[in-house]
């Protein structure tokens, strides 16, 4: 498994799992998967090996792998995503459900006294509970539609808190690991952290890759405890600038 931080990297997963190319992600990953992305690039991987292209099903096998080495919040879901798309037929089916994982985390996350929300079951489409109250949201006599509405509670800031407390043990800069440290003491820890964090460009940009992978394991992890996952929507032949994948 990789350790690193490439930019260049994930510029190219974002761009194959942004066009749904499948060829495109694979040369991404010809590397080997990194830590640091496994539940970013994932599903994309259990979608190619479904769909049986070259050298995907080597590639799902190093990210079963890599996330059961890792053991973050999440990975069990996906690891078993990725073997059911190998073909594992004792693995239970979810439902498909075309889901923004990055929104449903901020509902997942959100202050328990003013946030949460519901998930529509027929789009996808996350609604915080404020667009309700704004009469923004979807028509009220819909509401108690159980077929159509899936409420997701506001969990608060505790796995927040715990991705800082993780990532710190990352730092490899000892004296930028003491001062966050104490920042995270006490109140205000979250604005006091990011202050810190702040003056160190490459730490802050890993924080927030870490901090989004953990909160998209969270939301997988969730979506899974209701029956559902992200559909598999990847072509398997190359668009236009795509190359083969090299050796995984």
């Amino acid at each position: 498994m990789v350790e690193g931080w490439g930019e260049d990297r994930l510029r190219a997963l974002r761009g194959a799992l942004h066009a749904q190319d499948g060829v495109a992600l694979l040369a991404a990953l010809r590397s080997g998967p990194e830590r640091e992305d496994l539940q970013l690039d994932g599903d994309g991987v259990a979608g190619v090996a479904a769909r049986g292209l070259p050298g995907a099903a080597e590639t799902a096998a190093l990210f079963l792998g890599a996330l059961q080495e890792r053991g973050f919040r999440g990975d069990e879901e996906l690891a078993d995503r990725l073997r059911a798309a190998m073909g594992d037929e004792a693995i239970r089916l979810r439902r498909p459900l075309a889901v923004d994982l990055e929104m449903l985390a901020m509902l997942l996350e959100g202050d328990p006294a003013e946030s949460g929300g519901r998930l529509d079951l027929s789009t996808g489409e996350c609604w915080p509970a404020f667009t309700d109250e704004l009469g923004r949201g979807p028509e009220a006599e819909e509401d108690d539609d159980s077929e159509r509405w899936l409420y997701v509670p506001a969990l608060g800031s505790r796995a927040g808190y715990r991705d800082m407390e993780l990532f710190i043990e990352e730092v490899e800069d000892a004296a930028l690991a003491d001062r966050l440290r104490i920042a995270i003491g006490g109140r205000g820890a979250f604005r006091r952290f990011k202050d810190v964090l702040a003056g160190d460009e490459r730490s802050w940009s890993r924080y927030h890759r870490f901090r989004d992978e953990r909160q998209r394991g969270r939301a997988h992890a969730w979506l899974a405890e209701e029956g559902y996952c992200p559909p598999i929507t990847f072509r398997v032949e190359p668009s236009s600038g795509s190359y083969p994948p090299g050796p995984v």
